[in-house]
């Protein structure tokens, strides 16, 4: 019998979806609580790595998340020239296996819509709107709606400022890495069937990833700042702005960025939690626990691997003991420290403007995650 009946997810991301439904999928009761009111309404689009996309199939959703993405088996590297020059085109690892896309793009609500209805289908209980105020160590919670219950385990997967990982005392640096990211959602051209990178020009890094037959979600990198003063309109402006050096099928899609509401802003940040990452019955996992600027697209991929070796270790194990966790340190915490290790180092070379062994780091990070977690 696993080690656990009742288990409680805090947030309904990648980590938190996935583990509930791993769980439920094995006879594991699971409440999972979200304090947004809808989050398959929220964010714009994701790159998915082949490891990623195991997860995905191991969770019994990959035909529908095929069928809602854009695969692709290569990454572009173009010139910020006035045509946009294809300088190479690198076929990229298929880290999933020989069976699965190296890659795929798709629309973040549609991954989130595909994971809560499977974790209906297997039976977790999920309440959006609400969210842990009060939490002990030994599995005790009150909610946000007053009501309370006392769970085998709690799973924090509440994000990069985790209040759970907060409420458990748990004292985390979580720093900027130096790097602000531009953001938009908009139709796909039909020139565009892969991720293209640009570096150089007036940001570190442009490019861009199909999501789906009629989208994609584009970007740029460029220096921190404060933004927050810029009205929807100026954002929208300033991303078409700072676009405006890049050509190819950038024409085509600075053409389209004309919805202020579809174009975010955001820094890169940056941390790792020492183990153990569990305090009693409480664990965190995903962006809670370790979180890595976009630069290797593993951030979604790491947080799938922390719900699959969790759910592996609670359903193999008869207790929730120090072998279980030691157990799951050894797995984790090592594998996603090189990761966000590797991400950042990307991208402080480019902030020092280095050149750096690039195709070095990109084929360690792939030859590591390629084996299972």
């Amino acid at each position: 019998m696993p080690a656990v009946n009742n288990v409680l997810v805090v947030g309904s991301g990648l980590a938190g979806t996935a583990t509930a439904i791993g769980l439920a999928a094995h006879g594991v009761a699971v409440d999972l609580v979200e304090i947004k009111p809808d989050v398959a309404a929220i964010g714009s689009g994701i790159t998915l790595q082949g490891n990623a996309l195991r997860e995905l199939r191991n969770l019994g959703v990959w035909e529908r998340v095929r069928a809602e993405g854009f695969g692709f088996d290569s990454l572009g590297l173009r010139a910020p020239d006035p045509a946009g020059t294809l300088l190479v085109e690198i076929p990229d690892a298929r880290t999933g296996g020989p069976d699965l896309p190296a890659t795929m793009g798709m629309p973040r609500p549609a991954l989130a819509r595909i994971l809560l209805d499977r974790a209906a289908e297997t039976g977790v209980k999920t309440r959006f709107g609400v969210t842990v105020t009060e939490l002990e160590t030994d599995g005790r919670v009150v909610f946000s709606d007053g009501s309370s219950a006392r769970y085998d385990l709690v799973v924090g997967a509440d994000g990069i400022r985790s209040s759970v990982r907060r409420m458990l005392g748990v004292e985390l640096e979580t720093r900027a890495t130096g790097m602000g990211i531009w953001r938009a959602f908009g139709p796909r051209p039909a020139s565009v069937t892969r991720t293209d990178l640009y570096y150089g020009g007036p940001c570190y890094i442009a490019g861009y990833c199909p999501t789906g037959e009629n989208s994609l979600y584009a970007y740029v990198v460029e220096d921190a700042q404060d933004r927050s003063a810029l009205t929807p309109d100026e954002r929208l402006a300033t991303m078409r702005e700072l676009a405006a050096a890049y050509h190819g099928p950038w024409d085509e899609i600075r053409e389209t960025l004309t919805d202020p509401s579809r174009v975010n802003y955001t820094w890169f940040e940056t941390h790792v939690l020492p183990p153990p990452w569990h305090r009693g019955r409480v664990v965190l996992i995903g962006d809670a626990a370790h979180s890595c600027p976009p630069t290797l697209a593993q951030g979604g991929a790491q947080a799938l691997e922390d719900a699959a070796v969790l759910t592996e270790l609670l359903l193999a194990a008869d207790a929730l003991d120090d072998t279980l966790w030691q157990a799951f340190t050894d797995r984790r915490y090592e594998r996603a420290k090189a990761v966000v290790d590797a991400s950042n180092q990307l991208g402080q070379w480019l902030l020092d403007h280095e050149q750096g062994d690039v195709p070095g780091l990109m084929g360690r990070v792939a030859a590591l995650v390629t084996q299972p977690a």
